[in-house]
This record gives structure tokens, C-alpha cells and sequence, in this order.
């Protein structure tokens, strides 16, 4: 199945930080792909913005081989590559100067749409929106994308929102979650909202328990200082899982409507019961494999901040009162794997005597690897000899379900940027819903904080600290096995 392309209007968008790391690894070759694809027309336009001071040539050169980097080989096409960097400009522009504003305003053009990429620290972000407002580059019908973090606690997270409302309304700016543009992330919302088979039974009377899980292989290493002003908590919990949690417990909007899904999410997180000291692990990796430990990477030898951390979070309002949601997330684990698993109850009656052969149901969606979803059921075991029940998986990877190759699923970021030039704000979060995040992630860290606590050490390589095992344990339940 080739997916429907939609074209979308002809636009300039500059990307502030245009030569930084995000910019070269994620957000040209997307731009790339989308070109290839042909939802970019002839005459829209990429400026790059950084300070380096680069002539045109010298920035498409380093795009160029950015592309050959992380566009996999089989989707370079030369001439393709060509016509894309044709439609790239450069500025070399300072955000705390005045040098590269009169270039920059008279590159980009009135009558197409304007949207401006904060691919830069969260500190430049006022600097950025002050100078773009001064110089009028952007109007009432302009767009600003800033990347997280959005502030690191309440405080914070509203200032950045009063700069940034100084000279955009809220309407104009687009909080980026590359979470949010999974593929699977927007299918659990078809899955529960355009199917009857789910709805009817999403809701503490038939689920047991959610999971979510996100776990990386990777550590820290080369970013340790900035991580350990972090940790998991606010790198992970506060923004990603938040979101992925607030998408499984939200109520159905009245429609797939920007500001009707962000209110329904924005319920779910003032429903958010304060956690309690027992219902919170925090760990920190140890040097294996071949690879120093936290403290080291960190190069803090009394880092108390945490790689990984583990919650039983509720939900409370009718829905889902009663139904825990376990949230886990840590760097150096044993594979890189991320899903939801929503575990339903049993049947109230077992009319089969093999009751020991019965397995909770289960629908897994899959983040990565492989984005899909699994329906766990149970079935008779083949053969004679009784009815011997037996769980196999409804499976769905959507690659092979929709005949597609996995390269053609589009990454996250090409999906989110071109919601962006269409004026589509669903996948993005909106200023309250940011605040009121902060507000019930900041208790908890300033719990472990006042109290001291240390994180506990668990071995590079494994699911993480034992005591993560005890918060499902001590209520009857077990995590799902981390596997690649």
C-alpha cells in the first residue's frame, strides 16, 4: 500500500540552530524525505540560521553529506538530493546581536507561509521571538516550533510561556513532542476512537493495569553534564511518557479538533493523584560492558540524579479509578524498547477446566522497535486431548499489515513539521498543558530532593534496580520482560 502524499502550501521556513546536531540528524533528512515524497512543491524554501559564518554553498555541502549520513542509502536519489539543496538559503545571524536580521528579513518571503524552527537552548528562545518581532519578520499568521525541555520546573516553564506569549499568541506556537509523531502514538487514538471493539471496555471495570515503558541502551556519555541537571524524571516522565500516558486516559473528545483533544489531555493530567515515596524507584547504571557508570559519564562523584526511574501512577477520576498505570523509563537497559500494554482482567467465570492455562489479554503497542500493536487472545491448544487453552498474538506490525517497507513509514519529525506548515496544532502541547505537567512532576522531585535520596545502583545491561520489581510485586503484578 503506497501512502496518500497531500502536498501542503508553499512556504519559508527557517531553522534557527540550522547547523546544530538536531538540524543535521532529524530535521533535514525529514525535510528530504518529504521532498522525495513530493509534499514540498518547486517553490518552497529552507533558510538555515546559525552563527557560523557560511556562504550558501558551504551550508548545502554540509547538509549534503548530513543526508548521505542519516538518509538510509537506498532512498539517495543524486538528482533528488540536488533539487532539494537548491531550495536551501543560509543566514548567518546572531540571536544576542543585530548582524544577520536585515538578511534574514529580506529572504524570506510575505506571501507564503512563515514558520521559524528554535532548534537552539531554550535560553535563546526570547532572544529569538524578541528580534523576529523587531525586525517584523513574522505577523499574526507566522508559526514558531521550540524544542523541549519547555523549562525544567513550574517556574520556569511559565516564564518561558510569558516570553514567548509576548509576541505569538498561543496559537502560533508549536510545543514539539517527536513522541507525538509515531506513527503508533497517533494509531492508539484510531484504534480507540474510530473502532467500537475497544471503547466500550477501556476503563477500570475491565483493565487491570497499563505499563509504559521506554528503555534505552545508551548512557549518558558526552551530555552527562547537562543530563545530571535532568535526569529521568524531566527528561522523559515530564514531557514523552506524560503524553503517552494522557493519549490511553484521555475521554473522547467531541472531535479530532487541536483544542479538543489538548483539553481532554489536559483533564488527565489535573487527575494525576500526588505519588507517594513508596510508589517511586530511582536507579543509576553501573560501568558493563565495556562502558564507565553513571558517575562517571556524569563526572560527578555525588550525583544523586537518577538514569532511571519507576511509578505507580493513578488516575483519578471514574474511568480509571482503581486501574494503577506503571511508568518506567532508563538509560543502559537491556534493548532499546518502548510500548504501551494495557492488561485486561480476567473473565468474571472460567467454564474450562485448564483454568491454570489462562493469560490475562493484552494489547501491546509497540513504539519501538518495529512500530505495531499485538492483541494477546487466547485460543485452544492444537491437537487432541481436551481443551487445552493456549495465548498466541493478533499482530499487527504496521510495515507488513499496510505492505509497506519500514523506510516508508515517515519519521515523527517529518510528520510534525509538515502539521506545522499546515496550521495543524493536535500533535503538539499547548501552554497549560505544559504547566500543569510541571506542576505534579515538581512535587516529586522536590520530595526526593528535601529527603536525600539516593538513586540505587543497577547493573548496565538489565531491566534496571530491583526495588522496581518490588512496586509491581507488592500489588500482585509483574513487568513485562524488556526485550529488543
Amino acid at each position: 500500500m503506497v501512502s496518500r502524499v497531500i502536498p501542503v502550501d508553499t512556504f519559508d521556513l527557517v531553522i534557527f540552530g540550522g547547523t546544530g546536531d538536531l538540524a543535521r540528524r532529524k530535521i533535514f533528512p525529514g525535510l528530504y524525505r518529504r521532498f522525495m515524497a513530493g509534499q514540498m512543491n518547486a517553490d518552497s524554501r529552507i533558510i538555515g540560521a546559525a552563527r557560523a559564518k557560511n556562504s550558501d554553498e558551504q551550508f548545502r555541502a554540509m547538509i549534503h553529506d548530513s543526508l548521505l549520513e542519516f538518509v538510509p542509502k537506498d532512498r539517495q536519489d543524486d538528482k533528488v538530493i540536488e533539487a532539494f539543496l537548491a531550495r536551501i538559503d543560509y543566514v548567518s545571524i546572531d540571536a544576542k546581536e543585530e548582524s544577520g536580521w536585515t538578511k534574514l528579513k529580506s529572504t524570506v518571503r510575505a506571501n507564503v507561509v512563515r514558520a521559524f524552527y528554535f532548534s537552539v537552548a531554550p535560553a535563546l528562545f526570547g532572544d529569538l521571538a524578541e528580534r523576529l518581532h523587531a525586525h517584523a519578520i513574522t505577523d499574526a499568521t507566522s508559526r514558531v516550533v521550540v524544542e523541549k525541555p519547555f523549562g525544567r520546573d513550574l517556574a520556569t516553564a511559565k516564564a518561558l510561556n510569558a516570553t514567548l506569549a509576548k509576541y505569538f499568541a498561543e496559537t502560533q506556537i508549536y510545543r514539539i513532542d517527536h513522541y507525538l509523531g509515531k506513527e503508533t502514538v497517533q494509531n492508539l487514538m484510531a484504534v480507540r476512537f474510530a473502532n467500537i471493539l475497544f471503547e466500550p471496555i477501556w476503563k477500570a471495570q475491565y483493565i487491570d493495569h497499563v505499563q509504559i515503558t521506554v528503555a534505552e541502551t545508551v548512557g549518558v556519555d558526552g551530555r552527562g553534564a547537562y543530563y545530571d541537571k535532568s535526569g529521568a524524571m524531566r527528561d522523559m516522565v515530564q514531557n514523552h511518557m506524560m503524553q503517552l500516558l494522557c493519549l490511553i486516559a484521555m475521554e473522547p473528545p467531541y472531535h479530532f479538533d487541536p483544542d479538543a483533544v489538548r483539553d481532554e489531555k489536559l483533564k488527565v493530567i489535573r487527575a494525576l493523584e500526588p505519588v507517594t515515596v513508596n510508589d517511586i524507584v530511582r536507579g543509576q547504571y553501573l560501568a558493563g560492558g565495556g562502558e564507565g557508570g553513571y558517575i562517571e559519564h556524569s563526572e560527578n562523584p555525588n550525583s544523586k540524579t537518577e538514569s532511571y526511574v519507576a511509578l505507580r501512577v493513578n488516575v483519578a477520576n471514574w474511568r480509571w479509578k482503581g486501574t494503577p498505570f506503571y511508568l518506567r523509563t532508563g538509560k543502559r537497559l537491556r534493548a532499546r524498547y518502548s510500548e504501551i500494554a494495557i492488561t485486561f482482567k480476567e473473565p468474571p467465570h472460567s467454564i474450562f477446566d485448564d483454568a491454570k492455562g489462562w493469560k490475562a489479554n493484552v494489547l501491546v503497542i509497540r513504539l519501538q522497535p518495529n512500530e505495531g500493536m499485538n492483541l494477546m487472545v487466547m485460543i485452544k491448544e492444537p491437537g487432541p486431548g481436551g481443551m487445552r487453552l493456549m495465548q498466541v498474538p493478533l499482530d499487527m506490525t504496521f510495515a507488513d499489515a499496510l505492505g509497506q517497507d519500514a523506510e516508508d513509514v515517515p519519521d515523527a519529525y517529518e510528520r510534525l513539521i509538515m502539521d506545522v506548515i499546515r496550521g495543524n496544532q493536535t500533535l503538539f502541547m499547548r501552554g497549560d498543558e505544559v504547566e500543569a505537567a510541571w506542576a505534579w512532576t515538581d512535587p516529586i522531585i522536590q520530595g526526593w530532593e528535601a529527603r536525600g535520596d539516593k538513586p540505587q545502583d543497577y547493573d548496565a545491561g538489565s531491566s534496571g534496580p530491583e526495588d522496581a520489581l518490588m512496586l509491581l510485586h507488592k500489588d500482585g503484578r509483574r513487568w513485562r520482560e524488556i526485550k529488543g
